[in-house]
């Protein structure tokens, strides 16, 4: 989900999820205030998860952004037939890295999700 996306969604009813793992953040004054501001504007959403919607959407961002960096691996090729060469810049390890983390979590909390 793009950030842009998020208050369209606010808007709507919540929709509980339960965390997988918890994380304890501090945030300056200016940036707590706004999350404050946000909890008043969306009533229909916890605190808890504006934040954890707010952040899963700047990851998404973040990833999106990473710079492609071109292999020489040809790994496909386009509708008009040129090369599509692999990407060995910071998404696929990021990727393979995701994946790592997910499987370790998801064993630790003794479940898939």
């Amino acid at each position: 989900m793009k950030i842009e996306e998020l208050a369209r969604n606010w808007q709507q009813e919540a929709v509980g999820e339960q965390p997988v793992r918890e994380y304890v953040i501090k945030l300056p004054l200016e940036e707590a205030s706004k999350v404050e501001a946000l909890v008043e504007l969306f009533p229909r959403r916890n605190r808890e998860q504006l934040l954890t919607e707010m952040l899963s959407a700047a990851l998404d961002d973040v990833i999106s952004v990473l710079p492609y960096v071109q292999g020489d691996e040809v790994i496909a090729h386009d509708e008009m037939g040129d090369p599509i060469f692999e990407d060995v810049g910071l998404t696929p390890r990021f990727l393979t890295l995701a994946r790592e983390y997910h499987e370790q979590l998801a064993q630790e909390s003794g479940g898939d999700t």
